[in-house]
């Protein structure tokens, strides 16, 4: 599907993939992170075979759909994670500030709204400081000042250093 591509990602700035639903965007991100079977060719995050232990800590997903469970509040979830990850507690706060969720940290995650969950999931894979941040859709229904929020934040953790590679197929992102 991708024959002969390359693709460079400069540190510290958001790439964008744009294109159509069923383009291949969603496929080409998941052999970034790792978890698409690639019949073809070579996949490398940071000089290491893509799906490698090694980027476990360096590398994070956050897909179309919420990636967290619903019978949780906010701040479980983000707890267990961190430990999945082997992140410090302490980085749970952090991510409920950043993606304006603190206030509802004790809430269950099934009772949130379809963009609420999505912001937990993205909560989930900004624990630890990943040097790659992987957004697959992350503003998909979204409001207009929820989603110029999130482009905010995504602005402000590549001028940290972070580089995010980011699909959309909404064509004003």
């Amino acid at each position: 599907m991708f024959e002969g591509l390359d693709l460079e990602l400069a540190a510290g700035r958001i790439t964008g993939l744009l294109g159509p639903s069923g383009g291949g965007k969603s496929t080409l991100m998941r052999a970034i992170v790792g978890v698409q079977t690639v019949d073809a060719g070579d996949v490398s995050v940071f000089d290491v075979p893509a799906g490698s232990p090694a980027l476990r800590r360096r590398v994070a997903y956050d897909t179309q759909a919420a990636s967290v469970y619903d019978d949780l509040s906010v701040v479980q979830n983000l707890q267990y994670f961190a430990g999945v990850l082997g992140v410090k507690r302490s980085d749970v706060g952090r991510v409920l500030e950043a993606v304006g969720l603190a206030e509802r940290s004790r809430q269950l995650v099934g009772s949130l709204s379809g963009g609420q969950r999505g912001r937990v999931s993205l909560a989930t894979a900004m624990l630890g400081a990943p040097d790659l941040l992987v957004l697959d859709e992350p503003t998909v229904g979204l409001d207009p000042v929820l989603r110029e929020d999130l482009w905010a934040l995504f602005r402000g953790l590549a001028d940290q250093g972070v580089t995010l590679l980011v699909s959309s197929h909404v064509m004003d992102e």
